[in-house]
């Protein structure tokens, strides 16, 4: 079952890295791991401050819902099924793929799944036929996302994407090591071995090797976590820098003499772009699209005051001389 870590009386997950092989491990994005342990929000909101506005903004929406088989895949202890927070493939994964996977998981595995989260009995919601089960839980999941998530979810996905790009850059620049320790004060790499404490009582040591270490980052969970059996695939479940900023668009400040010239949008970017940051990460801290971050970075390409570089998938911009000289002149 995904569980939150917690600071006391925890398990340890070991993974044994092939080679120290960056290449072994890979980030991806999960839509339905989203929703998932977006559930937990419903029965304890005040461990999810950061949440609150969206959780004001939904309430209308939530009320058509089936609230009560929503809320009961999660527990006490807040812990989820884990055939509905599964390991995905790619920072591209599509929620209607996750689903159509959940809506033919075995129905044994979905039982064990759901006893594991509730061992004393199941709620209501979750008796009766399994396969019957299985269908509202996809429906119910399906119904949450439209009037939930749909909405919101770009703006998710861009903060979601923007940590993969920054992890990502850090590894680059600083290593393996600096990167795992960025994720939480829950996980580090000692020699090859990534260590992850948990708040369940599970522990193990199995290696990647064929099958890779994947690091999926979350807006709804606050440590890290991973599966508490070692059959399934190696996943680290690890909460996203820039969720803070996820409902509050970053206000955008400079010079009011350079605002005036290029704009109050594009003299925030030029003020902004003192280190290289990708588009995905401009759009998350400005709160506005990716497409439109896009427009104005290639306009003040072309006019010479940035600079850009391909990293991976991403393309990063910096001021050039030109942006500096201006930026100093306005200042």
């Amino acid at each position: 079952m995904h569980t939150p870590s917690r600071p006391h009386h925890g398990g340890l997950v070991e993974y044994e890295l092939a080679g120290m092989d960056v290449a072994d491990v890979r980030f991806a994005v999960s839509p339905l791991t989203e929703l998932t342990l977006s559930l937990r929000t419903f029965r304890e909101p005040g461990r999810y401050p950061v949440h609150l506005p969206w959780l004001r903004r939904t309430e209308p929406a939530r009320a058509g819902l089936d609230v009560a088989l929503l809320t009961a895949l999660t527990n006490e202890r807040q812990w989820t099924p884990d055939y509905l927070t599964p390991r995905p493939h790619s920072p591209l994964t599509r929620l209607d793929d996750e689903l159509e996977a959940a809506a033919r998981v075995p129905l044994d595995r979905l039982r064990d799944d759901l006893r594991a989260v509730h061992p004393d009995g199941l709620p209501a919601p979750l008796r009766g036929d399994l396969a019957a089960v299985r269908a509202r839980v996809v429906a119910a999941l399906q119904a949450y996302w439209d009037a939930c998530f749909a909405p919101w979810w770009p703006r998710m996905r861009t903060v979601l994407q923007a940590d993969v790009v920054h992890r990502g850059q850090v590894a680059s620049a600083y290593g393996l090591g600096a990167m795992f320790a960025g994720l939480s004060e829950r996980i580090r790499l000692d020699d090859g071995v990534v260590r992850v404490r948990l708040g369940s009582p599970a522990r193990f040591r199995r290696p990647t090797t064929g099958e890779g270490l994947t690091l999926v980052p979350t807006l709804f969970t606050r440590a890290a976590s991973a599966p508490i059996s070692p059959a399934e695939p190696p996943t680290i479940w690890y909460g996203a820098r820039g969720a803070g900023t996820l409902w509050q668009a970053e206000p955008v400040r400079a010079p009011g003499v350079l605002a005036d010239l290029l704009g109050a949008t594009r003299a925030g970017l030029l003020s902004t772009l003192a280190e290289p940051t990708s588009s995905t990460e401009l759009a998350g801290r400005l709160g506005v699209t990716v497409s439109a971050v896009n427009q104005h970075l290639r306009a003040m390409r072309a006019a010479g005051l940035l600079s850009s570089a391909r990293h991976g998938r991403s393309v990063l911009y910096l001021r050039s001389e030109l942006g500096d000289a201006l930026l100093g002149a306005a200042e």
